[in-house]
Formats: C-alpha cells, sequence, structure tokens
C-alpha cells in the first residue's frame, strides 16, 4: 500500500510502498477513503525533534477486525482518529476510537464533521454557554473554527462574533451564521462577549481575553501556546479554561460517544454543515499541509487516498 511520510524535521513529505498493517487486539484496519488534515498534525513535521507518523482523522471500510472487537465487524463504514500512520491506502483505529458512519453521509463528511465537530463541541461546552449569550470564536473559517460558530448559535447564542486572519474569509463566515467577523489586527473587535473559544493561542490571547465582557470565559484549546496576565482576568472577574479532546477520549467514553451521536444528529437535520475547503490526493498531501499553514483554507482540507 502507499504511506506518507518524512524523514527529518520540516519534511519533504513523499510516497513509500509498504506492507497493509494488520489489525491487532481490539483494532479495526479500515481501507481509507478520506484522511482530514490537521494543524497540530501540520506542526509535528516542522516542530517535532523526530520524525513521528502522520496520524488524525480517517473514514473508511473496515476490512479486517483484531481479537476482543465487539462493535464492528468487516464492511462496516467507521471514522476515528489514528494514533499511527494515518496518511495512507490503509490505517489502523482502535475500537474505542472509531464510530459508525451513517448511511446518507460519506467518508469526506465523516473526517469533516467528526473529529473537528467533537473538538468544537467540547470546547463550547467547556465554556458552559447560557442560552441567549453572544460568543467569539477565533479561527472561524477553520476545520474546527467554522463549526463552532454554527454550534455556538445552535446552543443559543444571541450574538456570535468570528475573528479571522484576513478580510477574505469575511463572507465565508457571515454565510455560517456569524453576525460580526473581525479582523485579529483590528485596534477593537467590538462589543465584549460572554465566552470565546479560541483556537489560536500565542500572541492572540490577549485580544481574546479583552474581548470578554466582566464574568467571561475563555476556552483555550490551541496548540500555540501562550501567556495570560493574571492581572487582566483578576480586574474582569475573567477565567480560562484548557480544554483537551483527548482526556475526554480517554476519561469520559461515554460523554465522547454522547457527542458524536448529538454531531451526527445535527448533521442529518441540516443544522450542522461541515464545509470541505479542498480534496486533494494522497500524493498531494504537502499540498494539503501549505493550505493548512498558510492559514487560507475555508473549512476543512481532505486527502483522498
Amino acid at each position: 500500500m502507499r504511506r506518507v511520510r518524512y524523514e527529518s524535521t520540516g519534511g519533504p513529505l513523499f510516497l513509500e510502498e509498504v506492507p497493509v498493517p494488520e489489525a491487532g487486539p481490539g483494532e479495526l484496519l479500515v481501507r481509507c477513503e478520506a484522511v482530514g488534515v490537521t494543524l497540530p498534525v501540520v506542526r509535528k513535521v516542522t516542530e517535532a525533534a523526530e520524525p513521528v507518523p502522520l496520524g488524525g482523522e480517517t473514514a473508511g471500510e473496515v476490512v479486517a477486525t483484531g481479537a476482543g472487537v465487539t462493535r464492528f465487524r468487516t464492511g462496516d463504514r467507521v471514522t476515528g482518529l489514528c494514533f499511527g500512520h494515518g496518511y495512507a491506502d490503509f490505517a489502523v483505529l482502535h475500537e474505542a476510537m472509531a464510530s459508525p458512519v451513517p448511511r446518507k453521509a460519506s467518508a469526506v463528511d465523516a473526517v469533516a464533521l467528526v473529529r473537528s465537530g467533537l473538538v468544537a463541541l467540547g470546547a463550547l461546552q467547556a465554556a458552559r454557554p447560557e442560552p441567549g449569550e453572544s460568543a467569539l470564536v477565533t479561527a472561524a473559517a477553520s476545520g474546527v473554527g467554522h463549526l463552532a460558530v454554527q454550534l455556538a448559535r445552535v446552543h443559543g447564542a444571541s450574538r456570535v462574533v468570528g475573528a479571522v486572519s484576513g478580510a477574505g474569509k469575511a463572507e465565508f463566515v457571515r454565510a455560517l451564521g456569524a453576525d460580526e467577523v473581525v479582523a485579529y489586527d483590528a485596534p477593537g473587535w467590538g462589543e465584549p462577549v460572554d465566552y470565546a473559544l479560541d483556537a489560536v493561542g500565542g500572541d492572540l490571547l490577549g485580544p481574546a481575553v479583552a474581548a470578554l465582557a466582566p464574568g467571561g470565559r475563555l476556552v483555550a484549546y490551541s496548540s500555540g501556546g501562550g501567556t495570560i496576565q493574571a492581572y487582566d482576568l483578576l480586574v474582569g472577574a475573567k477565567s480560562v479554561i484548557g480544554f483537551q479532546m483527548a482526556r475526554i477520549a480517554r476519561g469520559k467514553p461515554e460523554l465522547y460517544e454522547r457527542w458524536r451521536q448529538e454531531l451526527w444528529r445535527l448533521f442529518t437535520e441540516g443544522a450542522l454543515k461541515p464545509v470541505v475547503h479542498a480534496e486533494l490526493p494522497l500524493e498531494e498531501a504537502a499540498k494539503a499541509h501549505a493550505v493548512i499553514a498558510s492559514r487560507s483554507n475555508l473549512g476543512k482540507v481532505v486527502l483522498r487516498p
């Protein structure tokens, strides 16, 4: 089978031929039909001290199951998070990290919706939103952010503000349901909001905290780091909450599954619409990474093995 790999920090990415892996105990072997490209994986290529497997979101058909698997069988369509080599014709998923794909949904729908949607929904829930509150979403045009904008509205936000890197993304974000769109470098981000979902971090944390109303909450789920001055929180009785999807997946599988079911329900009802920026062949993985690294995508970037 084909697999994308790299040999040194920063790449380049290349295709190689390797044997098809086997499903071990509790695992599924999946013929990949779609693979989601995410910023954390892109950053691993450029920042990790040593080469790591290019894993992440994948969707396709189960072609073999390992010992002890009870929820799936050969022929089932699934999506899930691959911790090994996911940029490939075949990938291995742990049964606990896989979920069924509804009949009317495509593999592309699945990778655009499930993992990014789980992060968006989890970050939103961490903010403890109340109906009628106002929301701010940074990276509002990204794979996660464009779903967070929609989910904030679904969960009762009276006003949704999308923060983006450039004015060229404003029309897209407004079409998602945002009432206002602001650029990161704007001197002010409008009227304060009750909660903010931040996927950027770094130098953007300061403006995001400043955009909160007194008592406001910021949920940080970015891998970009950053520092916040405690005094900035103290004077407005504001709070910052860190959110990591892996902790939910490992420690609260019942909640993880409930969120997955909610995402599919909203998708089926037409209340949540994942947008795909580009579908690229597996051999163009480097191009897909370049799109994500430049932050030019409007929605999800997907590889098609």
